[in-house]
């Protein structure tokens, strides 16, 4: 058997999405067992979150005129007419010339509309020394400022992170509609392969280490894997085992006898399993050229290179791709950590390190972090980021274009 026409790696990524499509069936998953679940339908807002105007810290609910000209030489004053407790409604008002002291999260008063931290002030015998002025929504988040009645929060094909988990909770959500788990089936084969367990080898014998690792990454990325075994340099036992193992399961992965050679039966075996068949038999990478992957009644087959690293490079570049477009996840073409360029200056207190959550965006052939603005109580913020900016305590801020490393969140 020869090679087909070897392709880049550019173009295998583009059959990948042309060929495999997403599972149809799918599962309604408690809320709590849903991380790294791929969402099979939009989520869609019935309430408002915050479901109340509340305080994002420890402080008094104040008008924010009546702090005006407040500094720490020329304080102003204002009476202290009562307490917020936490789950408490608020129900007396704050009136001009007036504060009432609310913990963090808890309920704004009428007619208040900032609220002075704690650290700004000092309550002495019931009147408040105000030592700095705030400005109306300071220190606040408003009912819906979150997420609003109505809002289309999650598209279908968003993965859960603990961010969206987080998200529906705070909407009541305690079970989504998701694609079902994915199950793969790993098949090694090659008469000098030998289980990992083996104490002893024997000459020219191989330990099968790439059923570890293609399980390890099959496992991160929330995939079901079933070992098949090792099979001998023998086309009906080969033929018989993957075809056994293809009926079971989602996508099916053969490890060794990828490569041209009387003893590589590979090809042959994918391509009795089903139409259309091999789409890649080659691939212009290193290591890794002698990859195959097909297509068998709508079911993905990979063939993975005997050699351990070569093997475990391409499961991870395309293996991943493969699963990502069976589990219907929305297509992706951000990397998992990066060294990205900043939009905007960001300024920051030198002696605390700063961490700012980024919007990725390609310009140019670059990647650009966007600073993603919201109060820290918001966690809307979290899901749109890909990733955090960290700001070290030496520096005082970040300048526009400069490159930053980025933490990737997705």
């Amino acid at each position: 058997m020869q090679f087909f026409k070897v392709k880049t790696v550019e173009e295998t990524f583009a059959l990948i999405d042309e060929k495999i499509s997403k599972i149809k069936e799918t599962e309604v998953r408690a809320l709590d067992e849903s991380l790294h679940s791929i969402l099979a339908e939009d989520i869609k807002a019935d309430e408002n979150v915050p479901g109340f105007d509340r305080s994002t810290v420890d402080g008094y609910a104040v008008i924010a005129r009546d702090t005006y000209g407040s500094s720490e030489s020329m304080p102003g004053f204002l009476n202290v007419t009562g307490e917020i407790h936490m789950g408490e409604v608020a129900v007396k008002p704050v009136g001009r010339g007036e504060a009432i002291n609310v913990p963090t999260g808890g309920m704004l008063p009428p007619g208040s509309d900032s609220v002075l931290m704690i650290e700004h002030c000092e309550e002495i015998g019931g009147l408040l020394n105000t030592y700095k002025q705030i400005a109306p929504g300071e220190n606040v988040i408003r009912s819906g400022e979150d997420i609003r009645i109505g809002e289309v929060l999650l598209t279908a094909g968003t993965k859960l992170r603990p961010q969206e988990l987080g998200a529906l909770a705070a909407l009541g959500i305690s079970e989504v509609k998701v694609y079902r788990k994915l199950k793969a089936a790993y098949l090694s084969s090659g008469d000098e392969i030998v289980p990992f367990e083996t104490k002893t080898l024997e000459t020219g014998q191989i330990r099968d280490i790439n059923y570890l690792t293609v399980k390890g990454l099959a496992n991160e990325w929330d995939i079901e894997l079933m070992y098949g075994g090792i099979t001998g340099d023998d086309y009906q036992e080969f033929a018989s085992k993957a075809r056994e193992l293809y009926q079971q399961v989602d996508c099916l992965i053969l490890s060794g006898g990828s490569s041209v050679g009387t003893k590589d039966y590979t090809t042959e075996v994918i391509q009795s399993l089903g139409a259309p068949g091999v789409f890649v038999h080659g691939i212009s990478i290193k290591p890794g050229k002698p990859t195959i992957l097909a297509v068998a009644d709508g079911k993905p087959v990979i063939g993975l290179p005997g050699h351990p690293a070569s093997a475990m490079i391409i499961f991870k570049l395309f293996g991943e791709q493969i699963f990502r477009r069976l589990k219907g996840e929305k297509k992706e073409q951000k990397p998992e950590r990066i060294f990205a360029r900043i939009v905007k200056n960001i300024a920051s207190s030198a002696g605390r390190s700063d961490y700012i959550r980024v919007r990725l965006e390609k310009k140019d052939g670059e990647w650009w972090a966007e600073p993603i603005i919201g109060k820290s109580g918001l966690i809307t913020t979290l899901v749109k980021s890909d990733g955090i900016v960290e700001i070290i305590s030496e520096k005082e801020g970040i300048s526009q274009g400069d490159y930053v490393p980025v933490i990737l969140t997705r």
